[in-house]
């Protein structure tokens, strides 16, 4: 994978956003795709783009990983990722989520659409997966 300056990917992430800002993601129309690319930033500027699963609970998207997966380390770090869905990229924020009740709905969204495929992974992503709520990304 190409090496990309941190620089010049915030500019790009920036030039996606419009300047102020893309709309921000028609979750119901997402919500049907088995896959999306996040894309985050690696420690050193590399860009790491990245296809995982999608949940739309409530009107809201989320996505999850391992507690130890790369991708996911960081977006925990940066609290931000774009994400690459239904042919546009939409720069967001991340708020991971802590509340147990709140992760048992989002969980059981993703074994309701994802099934037996899901069953088979849950081992790999540990007892307590990162999950991330995808968020409009603040202003700057």
């Amino acid at each position: 994978m190409a090496r990309i300056p941190l620089v010049l990917l915030a500019l790009g992430l920036s030039a996606a956003a419009g300047g102020a800002g893309a709309a921000a993601p028609d979750w119901t129309a997402l919500a049907a795709l088995d896959t999306v690319v996040v894309e985050t930033v690696d420690e050193d500027g590399a860009a790491r783009d990245t296809t995982v699963w999608l949940a739309v609970v409530d009107g809201v998207g989320y996505v999850r990983t391992s507690d130890t997966s790369g991708w996911g380390e960081n977006a925990a770090r940066t609290r931000e990722l774009a994400l690459e869905a239904g042919g546009a990229r939409y720069p967001l924020g991340i708020e991971l989520v802590e509340d147990d009740a709140e992760r048992q709905r989002i969980a059981d969204a993703f074994r309701a659409k994802y099934g037996w495929s899901d069953a088979m992974v849950s081992w790999m992503r540990g007892s307590r997966p990162k999950i991330m709520r995808l968020v409009p990304k603040p202003q700057e």
